[in-house]
């Protein structure tokens, strides 16, 4: 058995150890058993009648884990992974910024209550798990409900509403031996009891950080963060039927960039973590988030639905790129954008037929801005060919230009940009199901997708250092050197560019088809063909000052579903299988200028198949289980560059990077007479690539297995519980940049305490 296979057997067995005779002392609510609603799919449907795969994670899982952001998610879901630090993640192994590192739109989108984030603040405050109902990560393309940026699939944040009965609160304080702190409350009720509700809740997070600047002092990931979120529900008795939502989310953080770097090539550097870094590498976020919900009931099952969102997101993004105590590379990047959406609406729940149609806008506005300080290597083949363009031999040339790369290894450019954009999308959607029998019904659905962008973008670049003596080779050879360091001058103003714009515009029908056949009422089977797209755009060539036009990519995905229950529904199993044909990937070429002579083209087709299985049983009224299993077979099938491209790489026949083929999870609870209760879960992951290529061996990151674990005691309203991450103090990397010897590493054992009160 392998050493995996090990570990989850020990931690069922673990749970079977527990005493089933033990009194429990709270219902929570848990996986099995109980109806799980989702509403991903813009519909309330129990997950056990969705054949979408969708992996929930509950209130009672949250606390039970001590989930605190949507990366703890991310690491215990079957066929989703972080990928480079907290930069995202992946689905199916398709990156949620999509699988070739080519293109602006995503492929995949976090929502929090319907508003889509963008992905420059996903590793902030507006994804953190305090006062949130349930996450549901819709695997596999959401083209046709979801539409914009959901080719690979989302993820559905909700978060708790008001009580319209009864005042309820909560709070609760975390500590750990690294010195993270934090405190979060939530309190709410009825203003107008069953009209009129509000609930307000607050995070606060205050983390010293672990790696340790040795160069400038202090800790480089030290972060403090603010959350605040109200929400006002409204039931009109002068309008029966009628509710409505209104919610503001203000998110503050200020701390350590997506990722950091520690040092490798210290002595222990897993539990002894440094950085020597002279500037500080951070990722301040302001995030506002505001969202009206309105419901209402035109006949006896017909309901109108309007959802509009708006949030506004800076985020600013230092980073020392070189990560030395010299002052020698830095960048840093200033996002705005401010997103609004506007969706209407129509469910109908009919004895034979259930569906929705839709209408959806979506508009987002807002810039980058670049201020750069980087150092290109100098290129001497370039060199070479401009003095044979003037009369030199290939001989005196080639000794001409490493000569002067000798005295300038690098070309320091300083380099501005601004880059405004501005996305349209208006869409037309629907989904249905048809009963043709009492157990076999048809699945339909389409979207028309129009979208209209326009990227601008402005460059100044400029020369930031010295230049060679001309006479550093003998006043012989002084008009040459003058020769090629006005060519170096030069490739740097050819960076430069005027505001220029490029508009584009495109349509796609998204169709959705499919069968559910249901053998009992415990067990269903289904099978789904849909399309999905990824919008085209303009991507802006850094060394040329150029904007050129890509188009979309497509692909199909073909679906098959089960979902089951067993043991008088004491035992849950759902799995999915699936298989993906894309085609026109977006990925980045280079043309040869320098290392930032490159920008998108539509060069490459690919295809990934795989599957999930997740299971969840209950083993007496005091102790349950729950495992889940992923596997994913990512490959570039076609990889043709357009005319003029240099790229020595081909990626026909590699994989996806940060795809893994297996993701494991599993976990126990137990409630023990006298109020203990205890958790223990753990995930693994194979091997991943980090980078997208043929040397992609070069850049591989280890498998690696996390065991976390909880034991609390309640009381009342109170509870007090310790937990502990990465029990057995796995040392893994999440990502290692040999070459500088620096390193993401994933996080250390940590030990916690917590208290909380709920009312």
């Amino acid at each position: 058995m392998t050493k995996i296979g090990l570990l989850l057997s020990s931690v069922a067995a673990a749970a079977l150890a527990f005493p089933a005779h033990a009194q429990q002392t709270d219902t929570p609510a848990t996986e099995v058993g109980d109806e799980i609603i989702v509403t991903g799919e813009k519909s309330a449907r129990a997950l056990q009648d969705t054949p979408t795969s969708i992996s929930v994670t509950t209130p009672e899982r949250m606390r039970r884990e001590v989930l605190i952001s949507i990366q703890d998610v991310y690491n215990r879901t079957a066929n989703l992974s972080e990928t480079y630090g907290s930069t995202g993640f992946t689905i199916r192994g398709i990156s949620n910024t999509g699988a070739g590192a080519g293109g602006q739109a995503d492929a995949a989108s976090v929502y929090v209550d319907g508003a889509p984030i963008p992905r420059s603040a996903l590793y902030g405050g507006p994804t953190d798990l305090w006062d949130v109902q349930q996450v549901e990560v819709l695997r596999g393309p959401q083209s046709t409900i979801q539409g914009l940026n959901a080719l690979a699939g989302g993820v559905v944040i909700t978060t708790k509403d008001p009580s319209l009965t009864s005042w309820t609160g909560d709070a609760r304080v975390l500590w750990t031996e690294h010195s993270d702190r934090t405190f979060s409350a939530a309190l709410g009720g009825p203003l107008v009891r069953d009209e009129l509700g509000f609930r307000l809740s607050a995070e606060r997070r205050a983390d010293r950080g672990i790696i340790r600047n040795i160069t400038r002092g202090g800790y480089d990931d030290a972060l403090q963060s603010l959350n605040l979120r109200a929400k006002l529900r409204w039931t009109p008795r002068a309008l029966p039927g009628l509710e409505a939502i209104a919610s503001y989310n203000r998110v503050r953080r200020e701390g350590g960039y997506l990722y950091e770097y520690a040092r490798t090539d210290q002595p222990d550097f897993y539990d002894h973590r440094v950085s020597t870094s002279d500037q500080a590498s951070r990722g301040n976020i302001a995030s506002d988030i505001a969202v009206f919900q309105l419901r209402y009931p035109l006949a006896k099952r017909l309901q109108l639905s309007s959802i509009t969102s708006w949030n506004r997101s800076q985020t600013r993004s230092q980073v020392d790129t070189d990560g030395t105590p010299q002052d020698i590379q830095a960048v840093d990047n200033r996002y705005l954008y401010r997103t609004l959406t506007q969706e209407l609406r129509l469910n109908y729940d009919g004895e034979r037929l259930r569906g929705l149609l839709g209408a959806w806008y979506y508009r987002r506005t807002g810039q980058l801005d670049q201020h750069s300080r980087v150092n290109i290597e100098t290129p001497t083949g370039t060199i070479a060919s401009l003095l044979r363009a003037n009369g030199a031999s290939a001989a005196q040339a080639q000794m001409l230009s490493t000569a002067y790369a000798g005295q300038l290894a690098v070309i320091p450019v300083r380099y501005d940009a601004v880059q405004p954009e501005r996305i349209e999308t208006m869409a037309l959607f629907g989904d249905a199901r048809f009963g043709l029998t009492d157990r076999l019904s048809l699945i339909g659905g389409f979207r028309f997708d129009h979208e209209r962008n326009r990227y601008t973008a402005e460059t100044v670049a400029a020369f930031n250092g010295t230049l060679p003596d001309a006479n550093f080779l003998g006043a012989a050879f002084a008009p040459v050197i003058r020769l090629i360091n006005q060519g170096v001058v030069g490739l740097v103003d050819d960076a430069s560019s005027p505001l220029a714009s490029n508009s584009r515009s495109f349509d796609a029908f998204l169709p959705k088809m499919g069968v559910s056949m249901a053998w009992t009422p415990d067990l269903t089977t289904a099978f789904t063909v849909q399309r999905a797209y990824r919008s085209g755009g303009s991507s802006q060539n850094p060394a040329r000052a150029e904007l050129v036009a890509y188009d979309p990519e497509y692909s199909w995905n073909y679906e098959g579903s089960l979902r089951s229950k067993w043991l008088d529904g004491t035992l849950t199993i759902n799995a999915n299988i699936f298989y993906m044909s894309w085609r026109d990937q977006q990925v980045t070429a280079f043309f040869g200028r320098n290392a930032y002579d490159y920008n998108t083209v539509n060069a490459a087709g690919s295809h990934l198949y795989g599957f999930e299985v997740e299971a969840n049983a209950r083993l007496g009224s005091a102790v349950d289980v729950y495992a889940s299993a992923g596997h994913t077979r990512t490959k570039f099938d076609r990889f043709q560059l357009p005319t003029g491209a240099t790229s020595t790489v081909d990626l026909t026949g590699t994989e996806f990077p940060f795809a893994p083929r297996w993701t494991l999870a599993a976990g126990a609870n137990a409630r023990f007479a006298g109020g203990f209760s205890a958790n223990v879960n753990a995930n693994y992951r194979t091997s991943v690539f980090t980078i997208v290529g043929r040397n992609s061996d070069n850049y591989r990151v280890s498998p690696r297995t996390v065991v976390n674990g909880r034991l609390g005691y309640a009381t009342g309203k109170w509870e007090l519980f310790v937990f502990v991450r990465n029990l057995l103090n796995a040392k893994y990397k999440q990502y290692d940049y040999a070459e500088n010897h620096q390193a993401i590493l994933g996080d250390p054992q940590t030990f916690g305490l917590g208290a909380g009160i709920h009312w």
